[in-house]
């Protein structure tokens, strides 16, 4: 996609962190955009920023784990704006712990959000955006992953798994749609300077509570806070993304230094084949 100057676009979590960041390069750049959160007065606030903005900029509050809703919504922006182009299926949230402290209710939750967020905007917005451009044009899809969709570390089953997932959605998406002149890309940040750690503030009271942590635990969650305070801005990242529309990138990687841990997670994969397997498929 050259240019997603008069584009529309449809951004997820958009009222903080990532998704407020990409909405700022969108409309930068010209894009109109559709601004989804499920905070309502975060939205509001957010989206007051855009208020002078010579392009587009409308706000609904949304569910991403409610497939009903994503639809309702979805239908909402259709009639608003005429189509779509561009989809940023970006609202995450993150809890977890080692495999026998994670609740169910963590597990449900964070799968919620994180993993049917995507699948319902992409069965949603896909249809959208192929009839928006069936005359003509493309269309593009920025899936948020993560490293932890790549590599994974002690205490993040949870959300590694909601990650991995979203990888092989892009990855077997971006093959789909590709005869259709839509992109689609797998964000995969590090460190970012979010508020991801407090996610729990938006956590449904049907999930619960999070588990009382130990001092170590909280020990770690410090230290991990400290890390985020120093990461990439999310204006960076929202540039980032821009460009990966841009330039149709399979996927957005943040750091230069996530492909050190991405190739020594292939090479031990690779270290596995010893001799033992079968030389022929069947």
């Amino acid at each position: 996609m050259e240019t997603v100057q008069n584009k529309v676009a449809v951004v997820t979590g958009a009222a903080s962190g990532i998704g407020l960041g990409m909405t700022r390069a969108l409309t930068g750049a010209g894009a109109h955009v559709a601004m989804l959160d499920v905070e309502d007065e975060a939205l509001s606030k957010a989206h007051a920023e855009f208020e002078t903005a010579n392009v587009d900029v409308r706000r609904y509050r949304c569910d991403v784990s409610d497939a009903a809703q994503v639809e309702d919504v979805a239908g909402r922006v259709r009639n608003d704006f005429g189509g779509v182009h561009i989809v940023c299926n970006n609202a995450g949230v993150g809890a977890g712990g080692p495999i026998d402290e994670a609740t169910e209710q963590d597990w449900q939750w964070v799968l919620g959000v994180n993993l049917y967020g995507v699948v319902n905007g992409m069965r949603t917005y896909v249809p959208i955006i192929k009839d928006t451009i069936r005359d003509g044009g493309d269309g593009h899809i920025v899936n948020t992953a993560s490293v932890m969709g790549l590599w994974t570390n002690p205490g993040g089953s949870v959300y590694g798994a909601s990650k991995y997932a979203v990888v092989a959605i892009s990855e077997t998406t971006r093959a789909e749609l590709e005869p259709f002149s839509i992109g689609v890309s797998a964000l995969c940040p590090y460190i970012v300077d979010t508020r991801i750690l407090q996610s729990g503030r938006n956590r449904p009271a049907r999930y619960g509570k999070p588990q009382p942590r130990g001092p170590e635990a909280v020990r770690r969650g410090q230290e991990i806070a400290a890390l985020f305070s120093r990461g990439i801005s999310i204006d960076g990242i929202g540039e980032m993304v821009l460009n990966g529309i841009r330039r149709n990138k399979a996927y957005i990687f943040t750091h230069a230094s996530s492909q050190h841990r991405i190739r020594e997670r292939f090479e031990r994969i690779l270290a596995d084949f010893d001799g033992s397997e079968l030389e022929n498929d069947p």
